[in-house]
């Protein structure tokens, strides 16, 4: 029994033997690699970075109420058109009844000091004319009559102010909102019935309409720290908008912050940049886009494939075709690069071939 054994494993041995051997003869009567070869072609290389960013108004302005109140009527809507001065909304005052009530009592002052200053002008009046008393006398009289006149006629605006908006010798009403710029309406955040707080001293105030200039565009967009000190004001940027994906606008560069910003771990500097609009086409605020900017350009230079070079012992090689699928290892001189392809300074001529990796 154990020679049975014996021989059954001395045979399995024997067989894996002669597959190996079987393998590696096949193996040697297949076909030697035939590797690919290039040649260097001449083209263009251009290195650019790449902003990310928006196409805003730079001029974008919130147009406020000077007093609170209901929005009773909204004359245009978003998208329209306006001239400065044209009339955006009509303000349903509101009025504080505590500052209300406080006026309406001053008014009613003003009235008694006016009557009983009149009775009192009415009989020197009468004494003046009978050259009882002096002409100073009678001026001081006078005066103080204009002046408790002049109370109760402002006493009188205030209440209207708090109730209308608007005096009676007054050409301007405070709840009618004009426009303050010549533009485009690109919102109406509040419609009719809605509350708004004026603008003040200690705050902006509720907006009424947003305007802007639709004419004169710019591009906001953040460049790498890395990327910051190749670029200098005056460049010439590509906008690619996402919305107008077949179409592209140039942009002059003219604003590089002084200050870089943290973004997502990384620091990042602002630019700014006017844009060439197109008659064409219509941008809308806030449209997204990328701004390549265009950091060096080599015009029909030697270039091939990143991809083929060796870099050893910090040095730069490519294997040159001397003979059908014989190669060289040649040491060359690199220039501009784009990522994909780069320019061969020196080392290679148009007519070589150099070897595929």
């Amino acid at each position: 029994m154990k020679k049975i054994f014996g021989y059954l494993l001395l045979l399995i041995i024997l067989l894996v033997f002669a597959g190996t051997a079987m393998f590696l003869y096949n193996k040697s009567k297949e076909s030697p690699i035939v590797y690919e070869v290039e040649t260097p072609e001449l083209r263009t290389i251009v290195n650019k970075t790449v902003a990310n960013g928006k196409v805003i108004p730079r001029k974008e302005v919130n147009v406020s109420s000077q007093v609170s109140g209901v929005v009773e009527e909204v004359y245009v809507v978003a998208g329209q058109t306006v001239d400065k001065g044209d009339l955006l909304a009509k303000i349903t005052l509101v009025p504080n009844m505590i500052m209300l009530n406080n006026a309406e009592s001053q008014v009613e002052s003003a009235k008694i000091n006016l009557q009983n200053s009149k009775a009192e002008y009415d009989r020197q009046r009468k004494l003046y004319d009978e050259k009882l008393i002096s002409r100073a006398e009678y001026d001081r009289i006078l005066l103080a009559y204009d002046l408790r006149r002049q109370e109760f006629n402002s006493a009188e605006n205030n209440v209207l102010l708090l109730k209308e908006g608007a005096t009676r010798r007054s050409e301007k009403v405070s709840n009618i909102i004009h426009a303050t710029v010549d533009g485009m309406v690109l919102d109406v955040p509040n419609k009719e019935g809605a509350f708004i707080v004026e603008s003040s001293t200690y705050g902006a105030g509720t907006p009424v309409a947003v305007l802007a200039d639709m004419e004169d565009m710019i591009f906001e967009g953040l460049v790498d720290e890395s990327e910051v000190g190749k670029i200098r004001e005056g460049m010439e940027l590509v906008l690619s908008v996402g919305a107008l994906q077949n179409d592209s606008f140039t942009a002059l560069l003219e604003y590089i912050s002084p200050k870089g910003i943290t973004d997502q771990g990384t620091i990042k500097f602002q630019i700014r940049a006017s844009v060439t609009l197109n008659e064409q086409l219509f941008l809308r605020a806030n449209y997204s886009a990328n701004a390549d900017i265009v950091l060096e350009r080599r015009e029909d230079v030697l270039t091939i494939n990143e991809g083929n070079l060796l870099i050893e012992n910090g040095g730069t090689f490519v294997e040159v075709q001397t003979a059908p699928q014989t190669f060289e290892k040649r040491a060359v001189t690199t220039g501009l690069s784009d990522g994909i392809h780069i320019e061969i300074v020196s080392g290679l001529g148009t007519g070589d071939q150099i070897k595929k990796r």
